[in-house]
């Protein structure tokens, strides 16, 4: 199933597990500010602002459907910018710690102030470039247009076990990125997204490094 419009969105959200009068408060209130935090600074396109439940609310929550509900957090967010995945998975999972990681100063104050607007108390900010953020072990790791795939791993595989679960949405470049992958132990595949019928999700896990051959003497 491909979605392909707002009203489309908005009934397939309406039938997730998590959603109920509460979590539809939640995001609404995420979409009202975003609409008005957009026009002070460029959070996302604006053209998107026009199927905003498309692009931005469905295409985070569908990343919720590889991570059972009983799945204990945290959850890591790397880049996360406007707020995407992060806090649409947090408004949706609010029981949920979800660890929000952004570098630049005025998405960290956007990000703040719109976890403390929806009422998220298990969400938070990690306001630092990822090479800062000291390491600790997440249960989900999430990065939509983050970094290149081989780059992406070499920053974040010490927030991982082997356990964990990656969810990278990687638009168009999925297939290819994952068939380039080399030197790494993992177990990935590529998941058609609901929200763009040319893009896909990377999802998996990742043992570690494979050793590199020692030469010969």
């Amino acid at each position: 199933m491909i979605l392909s419009n707002e009203a489309e969105a908005r009934t397939w959200l309406e039938g997730l597990p998590e959603w109920d009068s509460a979590s539809a408060e939640r995001l609404e209130c995420l979409v009202r500010l975003l609409g008005e935090e957009n026009s002070r600074q460029n959070l996302v396109s604006a053209a998107s602002l026009d199927s905003v439940w498309l692009r931005h609310i469905a295409d985070s929550a569908q990343l919720l459907a590889h991570v059972p509900r009983e799945t204990s957090s945290p959850w890591l967010d790397l880049g996360t910018g406007a707020g995407f995945p992060g806090l649409v998975v947090a408004a949706l999972r609010p029981e949920c710690e979800v660890v929000m990681v952004e570098s630049r100063a005025r998405r960290i104050e956007w990000l703040d102030r719109a976890r403390i607007a929806l009422g998220l108390d298990r969400a938070r900010v990690e306001g630092s470039r990822l090479e800062l953020v000291p390491s600790g072990e997440f249960r989900v790791i999430s990065a939509r247009a983050f970094a290149p795939l081989p780059k992406l791993l070499e920053l974040s595989a010490r927030f991982s076990t082997s356990e964990t679960v990656w969810l990278l949405p990687k638009g168009r470049s999925a297939r290819q990125e994952l068939l380039d992958l080399t030197g790494w132990n993992h177990m990935f595949h590529v998941e058609q997204s609901l929200s763009d019928s040319e893009s896909g999700v990377i999802v998996g896990s990742v043992a570690g490094k494979f050793a590199k051959k020692g030469k010969k003497p």
